[in-house]
């Protein structure tokens, strides 16, 4: 009897707690603040997004190995950037089959750099790439360090002072196609590298990385943060450090997989999370235990914004919608939030 007592109080409370959930996630607005630029038959996976020395844009990197630019409603979509002189188009155009991506490219990273307007390119298959300002046919600038080639290039961010280019090679056992392996083996060959344009060279900064994602400098280019996506964590690098060999320091351990991460015009960190759906949910809560921490009631969350201290400022969360399944980057930008995916055929935009 006290067993079923025990046991009718249990889910009661489960029951209770369903409710104030379902309550207070219908309470949100967005689908109301919330649109979307469809991508038609231009390919899939708008994985990062760029806005050019104009604030032009959106720019964004699809499957079929292009860099798109949004033109407007009357123009829409339109070719920016391609990869390699070799690209086929007859093949490669549109293509969402990712056995096309070496042939293809398939860029993950996008960031112009305002000193020069050049768009840097993180392609996964091609390297680190750049691009003038009117686009075209992309330069390849570096393939390997070290005399290891690059498997995975995935993200990037630029250095406003100097121009130099901070970015990741996820594996180098590993292509993008084959990413499933890379997790379910906990492949730790990762690497945090930076190039120098000046010199043309590029040094490696940290091995031993599982999957590393996502790269932001701090607003005065002091330090670095880089997601680990397999170990769910934010790591940063002091670039200050650079004589004592970049020994990084946990910056937030999370509840689901990082993905790439932004810095907003106050010098704020978006940090997406590659899983969940849709609203926006203010948190007043710093640090626990020296970690940031996302609350209980944040079931899923797609994006988590940080200050320089790792205190979160605000979440981006869901209730269970297919929209936001995959989301890959959140750009904020002009008071909206624009927020990519690697598989979805659409650019979302939400109003900050």
């Amino acid at each position: 009897m006290k067993m079923l007592s025990q046991s009718f109080k249990f889910l009661f409370l489960v029951l209770f707690c369903r409710n104030i959930m379902k309550s207070y996630q219908q309470s949100s607005p967005i689908l109301e603040s919330y649109y979307q630029l469809e991508l038609n038959d231009k390919g899939t996976g708008p994985e990062s997004i760029a806005f050019d020395c104009k604030k032009e844009g959106p720019y964004v990197g699809v499957s079929d190995g292009r860099v798109l630019k949004w033109q407007g409603p009357n123009f829409g979509w339109t070719e920016f950037a391609i990869p390699s002189p070799n690209r086929d188009r007859t093949i490669c155009d549109g293509s969402t089959n990712p056995d096309l991506e070496p042939t293809c490219g398939r860029p993950l990273g996008l960031k112009f750099d305002h000193a020069t307007c050049n768009l840097y390119i993180a392609d996964a298959y091609f390297g680190l790439l750049v691009v003038g300002p009117d686009g075209g046919v992309a330069q390849q600038l570096a393939t390997a360090a070290e005399g290891v080639p690059f498997k995975l290039t995935n993200a990037l961010d630029i250095d406003t002072n100097t121009g130099v280019v901070y970015f990741t090679d996820s594996s180098v056992i590993f292509q993008r196609r084959y990413v499933l392996l890379s997790i379910v083996t906990f492949d730790r060959s990762g690497r945090l590298l930076k190039y120098d344009p000046r010199t043309k060279e590029v040094a490696v900064m940290y091995k031993g990385l599982a999957f590393p994602n996502g790269v932001a400098l701090s607003k005065d280019n002091s330090f670095l943060l880089v997601s680990e996506s397999t170990k769910m964590r934010v790591l940063k690098f002091r670039l200050e450090d650079e004589a004592k060999g970049y020994v990084p320091d946990q910056f937030a351990q999370l509840s689901r997989t990082p993905d790439n991460i932004k810095r907003n015009a106050n010098g704020e960190f978006w940090v997406a999370l590659n899983s969940g759906r849709g609203k926006i949910q203010k948190d007043a809560q710093s640090k626990l235990l020296g970690e940031s921490e996302i609350p209980w009631f944040a079931m899923d969350p797609i994006g988590v914004k940080y200050d320089e201290d790792g205190n979160i400022l605000k979440q981006l969360d869901g209730n269970g919608g297919l929209t936001f399944d995959s989301v890959s980057e959140i750009e904020e930008s002009n008071g909206k939030l624009y927020i990519g995916s690697v598989v979805k055929p659409y650019v979302g935009i939400l109003y900050a």
